[in-house]
Formats: structure tokens, sequence, C-alpha cells
């Protein structure tokens, strides 16, 4: 009883989740094609549909891996007591297993539940963006403008008289515009050196350390936590999953031997084998040193490169 009991929330969990965006989106979102908004508020809407698509993708994704869970736990619920006539070893194995299952399917449906939730806070936030009559819309990006500004000179006010970053205190002040798979220069990923695309939009801090593996010299890009971090040449991805004291990693395979490393992301946007184009977005900006930023390398095979030159720094 118990066993149906947790797959039917599996089940009922999924179908909610993989439900049409129409009908769990507010009304009007979704059907018509979304009015333009001016400068940085058309970025604060492009981020929330994008953040929408990949807690859509993730959904799915996790629809399908709770069903098979659940099935997987009314197997060897079913089982009962048989395991025990293989001997008491067998019938442990048997019981710890089911326990794994019964947790695992218990965050699944908490994520679920998460997942859910974000979707219509999403939602309602980009029905009240696009919902702004123009001469709001252009005062609220005014407003914008000014709390940044101000965010600025407080920040540069603080590194005037504290040092924030242990492994090297200078650092260089960048801001990159955005850029598409129209802005793709020629010459293949070996010809970017000097003036490799940066993977975070706008201003950011970049600080030079020595690559985490040891050999060359990686980057750490200070942003603000949950920024969009995007590709920086076409590519494959060949790695998209948590690494070894590199927290959230996505590694992509850009040809010739060159690939770039994205590390201590806060969410991954991409899978393994999926093909990218010159600034599809990635993942977002995670913790690195207890701070907001992102750890960015460019390698040759396994070998890390001298990455600042590569930005022409």
């Amino acid at each position: 009883m118990k066993a149906r009991w947790v797959l039917l929330l599996a089940l009922s969990a999924g179908t909610a989740l993989g439900a049409p965006a129409s009908e769990w989106l507010a009304p009007g979102l979704g059907s018509a094609e979304a009015p333009e908004l001016p400068g940085a508020l058309n970025d604060d809407a492009e981020q929330l549909r994008e953040e929408l698509e990949a807690l859509k993708k993730e959904s799915a994704e996790r629809r399908a891996l709770t069903i098979a869970r659940g099935r997987a736990y009314v197997r060897l619920a079913r089982a009962g007591l048989l395991p025990l006539s293989q001997g008491l070893e067998a019938f442990a194995a048997h019981t710890s297993r089911l326990e794994r299952l019964r947790r695992a399917l218990g965050r699944d449906l908490s994520r679920d539940k998460a997942i859910t939730s974000r979707q219509i806070e999403l939602a309602r936030s980009l029905q009240s963006l696009e919902a702004l009559p123009p001469a709001e819309r252009n005062a609220a990006a005014r407003a914008r403008a000014a709390i940044l500004a101000a965010e600025e000179r407080d920040q540069a006010f603080q590194r005037a008289f504290q040092s924030q970053w242990s492994p090297t205190p200078s650092s260089t002040a960048v801001y990159a515009a955005r850029v598409s798979a129209s802005d793709l220069p020629r010459g293949g990923f070996a010809g970017q050196r000097g003036q490799l695309a940066f993977p975070i939009p706008g201003r950011s801090e970049i600080h030079t350390i020595r690559s985490p593996s040891g050999t060359g010299k990686a980057v750490v890009m200070s942003s603000t936590w949950g920024s969009a971090v995007r590709a920086v040449y076409p590519g494959r991805v060949a790695f998209a999953d948590e690494y070894p004291n590199l927290g959230n990693t996505v590694i992509i395979d850009h040809g010739g031997r060159f690939y770039t490393v994205s590390a201590h992301l806060q969410r991954i946007s991409v899978q393994v084998g999926d093909e990218l184009t010159l600034g599809q977005r990635i993942g977002t900006v995670g913790t690195y040193d207890q701070k907001p930023a992102l750890l960015f390398e460019v390698r040759d095979g396994q070998n890390t490169l001298n990455t600042p030159e590569w930005f022409g720094i």
C-alpha cells in the first residue's frame, strides 16, 4: 500500500510538472509575442524566459527519473520478505536499496515542488514586467540604471579600502557586450587569442590565479550571483556535472584540442552532447572563495593555457 502511494505521488507530480506552459503560466503569457522592453529591462525579461525554459527542461528530465524510481520501488516493495530466503546479507542489501530509493523519491518530489513554485514565480514576474506601460518601463529602466550605478560606486569605495580577493590583489575591470552567433569571428578557436568573447556579459572584475590543475593560469571573474554564463565560442558540451573541487562545471570542446572550462556554477543549463552557439547560455554564476564569481580556463588538451591573454589582458 505504501509503495503504491509513493508511486502515485511520483506520477502525479510528474504529470503536473510535465503539463504545457499555458497551464501554469499566468493568463496572457506564452500565447502572444513578448512586447519589446527597453535596454536593461529587456535583458531581465530574457533572463526570466531562459530560466523558465531551463526549469521546464529539468522538470521533464526529473519526471522521467521519478517515474523510473517509483517503478523500481514498487518492484522491490512487492518482493517483501522473499530476499530473506537468500540469507540475511541479501535481505539487508534489499532493504538498504529500498530505503535509498524511498529517500531519492522524497528528494525528487521536494525538488519538483520547488521547480513548480519557481516557475509560477518567474511567470508572474515576467507578466508584470511585460505589462508595464511604456512610460513606466522607461522609468523603471532609469531607476534600475541608477541603482546599479550606486552599487558600483559603493563597491569601488570598498575596494579602495580593502582587498576583497586573497589570490591576487590586482584586478582588471571589464564591461563585456552581449554576443550572439552573428558576431562569430573567423579563424577557428585558435584565432580567438586576444579577442575571445567574455563568458559573462556586463561588468565584472577579472583576477588571474594559478589553475587548480597546477599548470597554467586561470581567471576568476567576479560578478553577481545568478548572472548568466555564456559560451565564448561554438562547441560541443563534453562535461556538465559536479566536479571535485570545482563544483558545478561545464567543459566545452571547441575542436582542435581546445576546451573551455566554466566552474563553480550555481546552475547548469546544458547537458553532455549539446551543440552550442556563440553566446548561448550554459549556466549561472555561483560562488568561488565565498564570493559570487566564475572560475574560467582555456585548455589545450589537459593543459591549462595562459587564459588572460586569450581575453587580451
